[in-house]
C-alpha cells in the first residue's frame, strides 16, 4: 500500500512539475524592466527565451521573435537547451510513469518490470529537475550581473539629480515570473523523482520470489514397504 501511494504521489507531483517547467519555458517574462524610479509614461519591457516584448503607454504589446543561434551568447543558448531538455525528459518520464502504475493494466506486465519502469521514470524526473534548476539559475545570474553593472558605475560614483540629467542610463532588468515558475517546477520534479525511486525500492523487494520450506511426508504405502523390508532383513540375520 505504501509503495502504491509513493508511486502515485511521485507521478502526480512530477506531472505538475513538468507542466510548470513547460509553462516557464513558453512564458516571455523571464526578465522584466525595473520600474523603480521610472515615470508613469515609460514603456514597459520584458524578455523571454524566445521573444522580447514591449508594452506601450496605450497598452499595445509588440513582441520581437529571437530567431537564430549565432547572434546570442553561449550562456543564453545553454539556458534554452537546458529548458528544452528538461521538458523532453519530463514528458518521457511522465509517460513511463503512467504505464508503470500498479492500477494501470498493460497486458501481462510483471511487477519487476513495473518496478524498473518506476525507477527509470524517477531518474528522468530528477535529471529534468536539475536541468530546469541549472537553466533558471544561469539566467538569474545573468540578470544579477547586468543589474549591478547598469546601476553602478565606478567612474562616476554617486551623482546628483542635476548631474544625471542628460545621461542615457542603461535599462535595468529584474527577475520575471517565469523564473520563479521554473524553480518551483524544478523542485516538484525533484520531489516526484525521489518519491518514485523510494517506491522502486519497496516494489523491488516485493517482486523477489520467496521460497517456503515444505516438509516432505513419505506415503503410507512406501513407509509400510520399507518397514517390511527392514523386518525381513533382521529375520535373515537371526536365521
Amino acid at each position: 500500500m505504501a509503495n502504491t501511494i509513493l508511486q502515485t504521489g511521485g507521478f502526480v507531483i512530477g506531472l505538475i512539475g513538468v507542466a510548470a517547467v513547460i509553462a516557464a519555458t513558453v512564458i516571455n517574462n523571464w526578465s522584466t524592466k525595473d520600474r523603480q524610479g521610472d515615470v508613469v509614461t515609460s514603456v514597459y519591457t520584458y524578455k523571454g527565451l524566445w521573444q522580447d516584448c514591449e508594452v506601450s503607454t496605450s497598452g499595445f504589446t509588440e513582441c520581437r521573435p529571437l530567431y537564430g543561434i549565432l547572434g546570442y551568447s553561449g550562456q543564453f543558448q545553454a539556458v534554452r537547451a537546458l529548458m528544452v531538455i528538461g521538458v523532453v525528459l519530463g514528458l518521457i518520464a511522465s509517460t513511463i510513469s503512467l504505464f508503470s502504475l500498479k492500477c494501470f493494466k498493460m497486458g501481462n506486465t510483471e511487477d519487476s518490470t513495473k518496478a524498473k519502469m518506476t525507477l527509470t521514470a524517477g531518474i528522468m524526473f530528477v535529471v529534468a529537475g536539475l536541468c530546469a534548476i541549472i537553466g533558471a539559475s544561469v539566467y538569474a545570474n545573468q540578470i544579477v550581473a547586468s543589474f549591478i553593472q547598469t546601476t553602478y558605475n565606478a567612474n562616476y560614483g554617486e551623482m546628483s539629480e542635476m548631474g544625471m540629467q542628460g545621461m542615457n542610463m542603461g535599462t535595468t532588468y529584474t527577475f520575471g515570473p517565469a523564473l520563479f515558475v521554473a524553480w518551483i517546477g524544478a523542485g516538484l520534479l525533484l520531489i516526484g523523482g525521489v518519491l518514485k525511486c523510494v517506491a522502486f525500492k519497496g516494489m523491488h523487494a516485493d517482486s523477489k520470489p520467496t521460497y517456503n520450506a515444505v516438509a516432505y511426508k513419505v506415503p503410507a504405502q512406501s513407509r509400510s514397504a520399507d518397514e517390511g523390508s527392514e523386518r525381513g532383513n533382521r529375520e535373515q540375520k537371526y536365521v
